[in-house]
């Protein structure tokens, strides 16, 4: 009997037009919260432009989540005269909620495709596949978690004096143990941002040379031409003088080509102007520096200087014209009649002299040259 009397009393002391306009006051808030918030960022669209379309993307979850705990809060403190002022761990949760909603917005807002970075990629110049935008996102992201939870327990009552002071000092010993893993990361920050070199380039320094595979905050990975993967920690990259040979804007070919010493002057006259009119007018050849020269002569060649720039810096595309030109200086050569110089030794008999101690035939003359050469080795 007490328990009926007690649903009873329960009952009678329903306002229920208060719990009809509370129920409604939920529904609007919880069931047609996704069409009331996509109502309002369509709106926010139209007065401020397109970029709230990745806005409405990172904040629709907060958004709908902030109308239902709106819609909860608003029904409990129109029901009851007091606002639900008796009820404080209600209160106590309405308000968690309401700061998880917050941090889980700024959590969105700090992801490495917000309008921030995106604004950040566009001005300061680094790319969205650059490390240190996903690291920068990471370091917000930690930031609001951490900043979201001691919030948090403050509201319940938990001091966080104690938690701070111990991560400071924690973070001390991690700094002082962590030196050189700190010193690649500020290296990795300043390669990233000053960019000497970037993924794909092809680079030169002291300790190695290849291919930029990937570049991370404690290291950076080159691959070699003999195909194998060198890690180099990037504090040792950043004090080395790197050459990058990718960022040439043409690709140098210099050389000396080594024709034979009893050549025509006449014929190696004419092979010189023509070779330097191929140079002049060949279309992927850079023509504002350009040399070919007779360079010198000694006792066993001519010399021809050679000296220009080719438009490619891939190096594939670089052979190939370099090798276009090869064929083509043989080509000009042969039709003058010049031959390439070859290592060689020049004998010269005195006959006369031989003749009169032989029997006066080049076969004696031979022989008796070979058999004064033994004679003299011994």
């Amino acid at each position: 009997m007490d328990f009926f009397k007690v649903i009873n009393e329960f009952i009678e002391g329903i306002n229920w037009i208060r719990l009809a306009i509370s129920l409604i006051f939920l529904l609007i808030f919880t069931i047609f919260n996704k069409w009331t918030s996509t109502k309002l960022f369509h709106l926010l669209k139209r007065v401020f432009g397109k970029k709230w379309d990745s806005i409405y993307q990172m904040l629709h979850g907060p958004a709908r989540a902030l109308m239902t705990l709106l819609g909860i809060s608003g029904a409990v403190r129109f029901y009851f005269a007091d606002g639900g002022a008796n009820w404080p761990l209600f209160q106590g949760f309405v308000r968690t909620g309401f700061i998880i909603i917050i941090g889980w917005a700024f959590y969105n807002l700090s992801g490495r495709s917000s309008r921030f970075f995106a604004g950040m990629t566009s001005k300061v110049g680094v790319e969205e596949s650059d490390m240190i935008i996903p690291f920068l996102s990471k370091v917000l992201r930690f930031m609001v978690i951490a900043i979201t939870i001691t919030v948090i327990m403050g509201e319940w009552g938990y001091s966080v004096n104690g938690l701070v002071a111990g991560l400071g000092l924690g973070s001390l010993a991690v700094a002082l143990a962590a030196q050189e893993t700190l010193s690649n990361l500020i290296a990795g920050i300043i390669i990233v941002t000053e960019k000497p070199f970037s993924k794909g380039d092809w680079i030169h320094t002291d300790a190695v040379e290849g291919m930029v595979e990937d570049i991370s905050f404690r290291s950076s990975k080159i691959r070699t031409f003999a195909d194998s993967i060198v890690i180099i920690p990037n504090n040792i990259l950043a004090k080395a003088a790197i050459t990058n040979w990718s960022r040439m804007g043409k690709r140098r070919v210099t050389f000396d080509l080594g024709l034979a010493i009893d050549s025509d002057r006449v014929q190696l006259t004419k092979a010189v102007n023509r070779l330097r009119e191929f140079i002049e007018q060949h279309e992927e050849i850079d023509h504002d520096l350009y040399i070919v020269r007779f360079k010198e002569m000694t006792n066993d060649q001519i010399t021809i200087h050679f000296y220009f720039f080719t438009y490619t810096t891939i190096w594939v595309e670089h052979m190939r014209v370099l090798e276009s030109i090869n064929f083509e200086i043989l080509r000009i050569l042969e039709e003058e009649g010049i031959h390439l110089a070859v290592p060689a030794q020049r004998l010269f008999l005195e006959n006369h002299a031989i003749f009169e101690k032989g029997t006066g035939t080049p076969e004696a003359a031979t022989s008796q040259l070979q058999f004064s050469r033994s004679e003299e080795s011994k």
